[in-house]
């Protein structure tokens, strides 16, 4: 008998000291921003309730994590079980077969609550194709001690031409403060991405309804001139280099007196921790020129899962879980309701608390602005406010931006600019079938 007990207790021994051999890994690709750093230092959470999942990050820049992902999901690399994808790629590629649907969280996850502008982005023919970790527009944050130093007054809904004698008089470059910052680093998701949905309002649009480019247009022109004339006076040096981070460490630092970048940028700039004005910042409207579309765009990073994932299952849980109402509430006990992913659930808008955040009711009221479905001010033949939702434009919208980043930076000129985006535009649509 005693025998058979040391038996059984080796084997119980063994069975111990083989169970974390068992648990299954899964490799998650995510972008390099402040909510999803966030979410990796919160994940003891998820592992206290799946001690059988381990999570192993990779972690990387916006235009990198694109490439790298796109590549993996195209060739079925397998590289990674849960990736970090936006509003661009989810219905492309969930019409391509290569995202697992997720119709089938449980119920605990409350699909119905999550935003209709932002779970329509993500569904496909009924199948909802990833989870928002968070939404976004974009808007106005400001210097409210410098606008008062301008004598000026931010309305809630500024036009451009407010915002460009705005960012004169809010300059003093001898100080390091410029009145305003502004996306340059060239990449479909960077500068096109603020320059696309600066152009909707100046009645701009990438192609007519025979899918013909409109780079040669007055609207386009207006649109670049507009904002390598405003950059030139009133940005930071080395614009051209900047993306969403570079920014924000600039707004952070004190050196922007505004700032038209993504509303999930709010709490960071607000964040006494790490922003040296967080205590004198607004929020208004992205910019318009009256002409019924303001410059915002509507996005979502959200957390999808390539088909090619042998670890389905485990993935559909973390997904579950980073992107649930329980993990609001996590982030909101442990860094507080500012720091609470934004943008994806109705119940968080109805949350008292939530609502005293100073700029929650400007992001709510900046997403609900923004039209996908009818993005510009002319009809056009495509969807997608900040981008055309086709497959061509990751690349196409890339080669524009480096265009566009040059003529930021002085090394062309905006019509030479103008003139190879045309080019560009009109020989890659007619490659692809579209011009015929």
């Amino acid at each position: 008998m005693k025998n058979f007990v040391r038996a059984l207790l080796g084997a119980s021994a063994l069975c111990a000291a083989m169970s974390p051999a068992l648990a299954e890994t899964l490799t998650i690709a995510t972008v390099n921003n402040g909510d999803m750093i966030r979410m990796q230092k919160l994940t003891d959470d998820f592992k206290a309730k799946n001690p059988d999942i381990d999570l192993e990050w990779v972690t990387l820049e916006e235009n990198v994590l694109r490439q790298k992902v796109t590549t993996d999901i195209a060739t079925k690399g397998g590289q990674f079980d849960v990736m970090t994808i936006g509003t661009y790629e989810v219905p492309i590629w969930g019409k391509q077969g290569w995202l697992v649907s997720l119709n089938d969280l449980p119920a605990s996850y409350d699909v119905d609550d999550l935003l209709p502008a932002i779970r329509g982005g993500l569904t496909v023919d009924g199948n909802l194709y990833a989870a928002p970790f968070y939404g976004e527009s974009s808007m106005v944050m400001y210097r409210k001690d410098l606008m008062e130093k301008a004598g000026l007054e931010m309305p809630d809904a500024p036009t451009w031409d407010f915002i460009k004698e705005a960012a004169a008089k809010m300059t003093d470059k001898d100080a390091e403060i410029y009145g305003i910052c502004l996306r340059g680093k060239a990449g479909w998701g960077e500068n096109m991405a603020f320059l696309t949905a600066a152009a909707n309002s100046f009645g701009a649009k990438w192609f007519d309804m025979d899918w013909k480019p409109q780079f040669d247009g007055e609207a386009w022109k207006n649109t670049l001139s507009f904002y390598v004339d405003m950059m030139n006076a009133s940005g930071p040096p080395g614009a051209s280099n900047n993306g969403f981070n570079e920014n924000l460490a600039l707004f952070q630092q004190g050196k922007c007196g505004m700032w038209i970048d993504a509303t999930v940028a709010a709490s960071f700039v607000t964040n006494p921790a790490d922003s040296k004005v967080a205590d004198q910042v607004g929020f208004a409207l992205a910019p318009d020129n009256g002409l019924g579309k303001r410059g915002n765009w509507l996005w979502a990073w959200s957390l999808g899962i390539p088909a090619g994932s042998q670890k389905v299952d485990s993935a559909k849980k973390f997904v579950a879980w980073a992107t649930s109402k329980d993990y609001l509430a996590l982030v909101a006990e442990k860094e507080g309701w500012a720091n609470v992913p934004p943008g994806t659930r109705t119940s968080l808008y109805e949350n008292p608390e939530y609502a005293k955040i100073p700029f929650a009711k400007m992001t709510i009221d900046s997403i609900n602005a923004a039209d996908p479905t009818k993005p510009t001010v002319d009809e056009v033949p495509y969807t997608g406010v900040q981008f055309v939702a086709i497959p061509e434009f990751q690349g196409l919208g890339t080669a524009v931006g480096q265009q566009f980043s040059a003529a930021l930076a002085g090394t062309t000129s905006v019509d030479e600019a103008l003139a190879n985006a045309q080019n560009l535009a009109t020989r890659e649509m007619t490659k692809a079938g579209y011009i015929k």
